[in-house]
């Protein structure tokens, strides 16, 4: 079940809020612990399993970390929740993949199993293991409740596709939370901006991304098409995971709880750095807490800070997908990131800013294109095709395409940026926003009803992660 569709908006989260707001106060946990596990099994009824299991075995490791006196035992608890969580990771999302790896490098005959990757698996075992180790550094307190913890394991707005919310920013709102008609009302209206943002752009754009890149290596490609299909994924994941982003965070709201922001209009970054401070929040401060500054972060010499960022973009890379694009799409940000932290960036504060948004953007839009191709053949030929390798400089699909997207593309390129909000700060300060806004959601829910109803193209890029 996904949050653009007519069985989640006309069925499921009506009777949901319904069933939640008219239940005794001490029951509504029951309620949204019921919903999300209905939600997750719609698209995985086995599979609930593997995430009640999680759910079980991390609220165990919690209570006995909390008891534990001991520095051995609480570290032997933590190594076995860790290697608990990973380990059931590795089997559903990476086994295939080394298995394949290893056929290949040894021609070995290890079977491959195709099993499917249980949706989500990625975010809800990160937010696991960061309550397990945020107990151990004594920064939380073990959830006492398995009700109230399992809530905030499997709870349906940001299960399936974040954002990671750690147990440390929720864990009061699990045991009680404010309810308000204000904090109700602004919780749909960000649920509805966020599904305008996935079902009339994401959506839109993403169709014709799917029809370029299928292009690639015919003679209908050309420069100008293949960049307009670059920047038409760049968009499209953008407003599809931003757009999730807002749809989670307003569902939480309207049952009282504040997740955290996950997107700060990344396309206005003026370097690769600034980006990855924008892009995804939630995962970055995850590798930065859980892993970068537990191997050392920047206090280490030069040499080893450069080692420990190596590993931290090898695994973001590798945590987006079983496959050698998404290792390389990596090791690509690595590069970059690491030529701006050796000279780079002090280079760049010395040019105009709009000279600076240009080089990032050309280099946020490659790393894209490495991000959507899984076959490098395929990204081979489609890179060489935005360079003038072997296609011409346009052609009439090219050209008829630009003609046919031209106005949504300006839309979306405008609407990645921090215009909206400026412009909803200042009709604020005029006392017009609320009404101004209530009208632009209603718009909004108008637009987006009869695309749900006959449109068929209708994926999340990060339900696969």
């Amino acid at each position: 079940m996904v949050f653009s569709s007519a069985v989640f908006l006309f069925f499921f989260l009506p009777l949901t809020i319904i069933l939640y707001y008219v239940c005794p106060v001490k029951g509504r946990n029951v309620v949204l612990l019921a919903a999300s596990l209905f939600f997750y099994a719609w698209g995985e009824p086995v599979y609930i399993f593997i995430m009640l299991f999680s759910t079980v075995f991390d609220y165990i490791n919690g209570r006995i970390l909390e008891v534990c006196k001991k520095l051995w035992k609480r570290r032997l608890v933590l190594i076995i929740s860790i290697v608990g969580n990973l380990s059931i990771l590795f089997f559903f999302k990476y086994r295939d993949f080394f298995c394949e790896g290893l056929n290949s490098l040894f021609g070995t005959d290890i079977g491959i199993w195709d099993l499917a990757l249980p949706i989500g698996i990625s975010f809800y075992t990160f937010q696991t293991m960061s309550y397990t180790i945020d107990v151990y550094r004594k920064k939380v307190e073990a959830q006492k409740n398995i009700l109230n913890f399992a809530v905030y394991v499997c709870l349906f707005p940001q299960l399936i596709a974040g954002p990671i919310v750690r147990y440390r920013t929720i864990h009061r709102e699990l045991g009680s939370r404010k309810h308000s008609f204000l904090m109700c009302y602004h919780g749909l209206q960000r649920f509805i901006i966020g599904l305008g943002k996935k079902v009339i752009f994401a959506n839109t754009i993403g169709a014709l991304w799917e029809e370029i890149r299928d292009s690639a290596g015919t003679s209908d490609m050309s420069v100008v098409m293949a960049w307009l299909g670059a920047i038409c994924f760049t968009l499209q994941i953008y407003f599809d995971f931003s757009g999730y982003s807002d749809m989670a965070i307003g569902l939480g709201r309207m049952f009282g709880f504040h997740f955290p922001e996950n997107f700060k209009y990344p396309y206005e970054s003026r370097s690769i750095t600034e980006f990855w401070r924008r892009w995804h929040i939630s995962m970055g401060t995850w590798f930065r807490d859980y892993l970068y500054i537990p191997l050392g972060g920047n206090r280490c010499k030069l040499p080893r800070q450069l080692i420990n960022l190596g590993i931290v973009w090898f695994l973001t890379g590798l945590w987006h997908g079983a496959s050698w694009n998404y290792v390389l799409w990596g090791m690509y940000y690595l590069l970059l990131l690491l030529i701006e932290k050796l000279f780079l960036l002090r280079l760049l504060k010395k040019i105009p800013g709009w000279i600076r948004h240009v080089y990032s953007i050309f280099f946020i839009v490659i790393g894209w294109v490495i991000f959507a191709c899984e076959d490098l053949s395929v990204l081979w030929t489609y890179i060489k095709s935005m360079f003038g390798v072997g296609v011409p400089l346009t052609s009439s699909m090219g050209t008829y395409d630009i003609v046919s997207y031209g106005v949504i593309l300006l839309i979306m390129c405008v609407g990645a940026t921090s215009l909206f909000w400026r412009v909803k700060r200042y009709l604020h300060a005029k006392k017009a926003a609320h009404t101004l806004m209530a009208v632009f959601t209603v718009a909004i829910l108008f637009l987006v009803l009869p695309m749900l109803i006959r449109e068929s193209y209708n994926p999340f890029l990060y339900f696969r992660f």
